[in-house]
């Protein structure tokens, strides 16, 4: 089946979907996307992703495209077209087509709005069910990392670094401490089974996964503490997990070649995971 994808206000076949040479997100990365995971063909955690796109949207200075009921009804429909029972929903927003200049062109220009599914497993995916190695690496991006920005070239050249080196994914590290994942947040569980992951600031995205998974982990009476870590920290930790959009919740068994814990999958990371799933399922829309 071609997969149909939506491009400013039209649903199209995949190879019909184009957009100018002159875009603001080709030549200047001037946009912001959102990955929304679909479960049992329904949307998770939609309003706090429409709610953090707006938030970026404003930080850049520009204006949602639409209103949040008529981008649920184009994931909705999208989901329907493309027969998508599991997955996710990508959406990008540029500042639109004008003729290149590093000034920002009109308010009035018109955004460009595209989306487009992809289908793949998220809740079974064996690299949750044999956790991920990590290698850290200098964090060296932007400092408005809370903005969820299109230029993503830093984070995909650090994942190929850790790819050279046998891992599965990198993390960040800024001033001796460990900022978040190249596409995800970063978590370990210290020996008196707190969980810890970096406080929110510029320095991290706010991941939405982030938020619900924390929520999980209160509920199940976990201590929680939101405060920077370091490697050598991570490394001597029981348990260490990353949380994203479509990884969950994912077990974290190496950093940087040191086994974390006995080197397995620990029981807060599969439990989070369970209970994120569980929740998500209740609540998608």
């Amino acid at each position: 089946m071609e997969r149909i994808v939506y491009v400013n206000g039209n649903y199209v076949p995949e190879p019909d979907a184009k957009i100018s040479v002159f875009d603001r997100g080709f030549l200047f990365a001037d946009g912001v996307y959102e990955v929304t995971s679909v479960i049992d063909g329904k949307l998770v955690d939609f309003a706090g992703h429409a709610a953090r796109l707006r938030r970026s949207l404003a930080e850049l200075k520009m204006e949602m495209p639409c209103s949040q009921e008529e981008l649920l009804s184009i994931h909705r429909e999208l989901i329907v077209r493309n027969e998508v029972t599991e997955g996710l929903v990508y959406l990008q927003v540029t500042r639109g087509v004008a003729d290149r200049d590093f000034v920002f062109p009109s308010a009035a220009t018109p955004p460009t709005l595209i989306l487009f599914t992809q289908s793949k497993a998220v809740v079974d995916n064996p690299l949750a069910d044999r956790g991920a190695r990590i290698v850290s690496i200098e964090d060296i991006r932007w400092g408005r990392r809370d903005i969820k920005t299109v230029q993503l070239l830093y984070p995909s050249m650090a994942k190929m670094i850790a790819r050279e080196k046998g891992a599965d994914d990198a993390w960040l590290v800024e001033d001796g401490v460990v900022t978040e994942g190249t596409s995800n947040n970063a978590y370990i569980v210290t020996q008196d089974g707190t969980i810890v992951t970096r406080d929110l600031s510029s320095h991290i995205l706010a991941g939405i996964t982030r938020a619900a998974v924390l929520k999980c982990a209160r509920d199940l009476q976990m201590k929680v503490e939101e405060r920077p870590f370091t490697i050598a920290e991570a490394q001597a930790a029981r348990e260490a997990f990353t949380t994203s959009a479509t990884g969950f919740v994912c077990p974290v068994i190496e950093i940087d070649g040191a086994a974390v814990g006995d080197g397995q999958p620990g029981p807060v990371a599969r439990r989070l995971r369970q209970a994120y799933v569980e929740e998500s399922r209740k609540s998608a829309i």
